[in-house]
């Protein structure tokens, strides 16, 4: 599946989680899908929780996320000296 592909799975929609970024035909937001990964979920696991979602909603998510920062600009935080 191409990145374009993936991309399509994830919608923004006002009326629809205050416009956070969903899988499409849902209300699970990127944020959260991803949250549960941070916190040790595997993908089976998620599938196995959100029936309606698929292997390929879960990579969307993570796609979208790097695609997202790609486009921002980090300052290193210099630490303070004692």
């Amino acid at each position: 599946m191409t990145d374009a592909q993936l991309l399509e799975r994830i919608v923004v929609k006002p009326e629809v989680m205050a416009g956070k970024p969903t899988i499409r035909g849902t209300r699970l937001s990127v944020e959260y899908v991803l949250n549960l990964l941070a916190h040790g979920a595997t993908f089976d696991g998620i599938l196995q929780e959100y029936a309606g979602i698929s292997r390929d909603d879960i990579q969307a998510c993570i796609l979208f996320a790097t695609k997202t920062l790609e486009s921002m600009a980090f300052m290193p935080v210099l630490a303070e000296s004692t």
